[in-house]
């Protein structure tokens, strides 16, 4: 089982990610991808569907409340949530998960953006969040595979601006940054966990490929960064850690609950 280790730190603070492979075992993968199948097959109220600068669409599944649900073991479990607290310094809280979902030949792209550019609209004071994206799907550069420029978090929060439906950085900027650091492509296998800083610039392509591409995506902000002005991401409530287990326990039980709806 995955530990964090001084050198996943370090790798953190100087290029704003960590990449885990084997996050999540193929069992665990395999849950996860079957129960997003299912609330994919059914009305969800917590879909939101954002359009790229072409117009292509690209499906998100959002959520602001931690439930008994495999989603939500995720968010608890101590893999990632300890994970948070060491990379981040401190006491952190949910602030939302979401499923991506990028459709065969269709979904589309999500532009250069950092998470900090649209959280510090909600009031948030300082960039002192992250996210862990779970692989759910294999994640190639054909299907849209997440690109992320190292160092860039080191260059403080880039000024966004409406693009399609989406926030992106400011074109001219990230120009002249991608002039000076390196890009690099996270072609994933299921299973593979991403930690990135809420001031990492990252974006994605349009999924040219006949495969659905899937991830699962938590975020949290720290404890001492609470938002000054209420929006629709939570406030702090202490996070309940769970054991690693739990999400092969919740996820087995919800599974067999929805196979018996269906």
């Amino acid at each position: 089982m995955y530990r964090l280790t001084r050198e996943h730190s370090e790798a953190f603070q100087r290029d704003g990610y960590i990449v885990v492979e084997d996050l999540f075992d193929a069992q665990e993968v395999e849950l996860l991808a079957e129960i997003t199948q299912h609330v994919l097959s059914r009305t969800d109220s917590h879909q939101l569907d954002r359009h790229d600068h072409a117009g292509n669409v690209t499906r998100l599944s959002l959520r602001n409340e931690l439930v008994d649900d495999v989603f939500s073991a995720t968010v608890r479990c101590a893999r990632i949530a300890n994970t948070m607290t060491t990379l981040l310094g401190g006491e952190v809280y949910h602030y939302h998960h979401k499923i991506m979902i990028k459709d065969p030949e269709v979904g589309g792209a999500w532009e250069w953006h950092q998470d900090y550019g649209y959280w510090y609209a909600n009031g948030i004071l300082s960039p002192d969040m992250a996210s862990c994206m779970i692989a759910l799907s294999q994640h190639t550069r054909e299907n849209g595979c997440l690109q992320v420029v190292p160092g860039s978090q080191l260059l403080g929060r880039i000024d966004h601006t409406l693009t399609g439906d989406q926030v992106g950085a400011d074109a001219e900027r990230v120009e002249h940054i991608l002039e000076r650091l390196p890009l690099v492509h996270c072609e994933f296998s299921p299973g593979t966990g991403l930690f990135l800083h809420s001031n990492l610039l990252h974006r994605s392509d349009q999924n040219r490929s006949s495969e659905m591409r899937l991830s699962l995506i938590n975020c949290y902000n720290a404890a001492r960064n609470q938002a000054y002005r209420a929006h629709h991401h939570p406030a702090y409530e202490p996070l309940e850690i769970l054991e690693d287990s739990a999400v092969k326990q919740v996820g087995r039980a919800q599974l067999e609950a929805l196979r018996a709806e269906a």
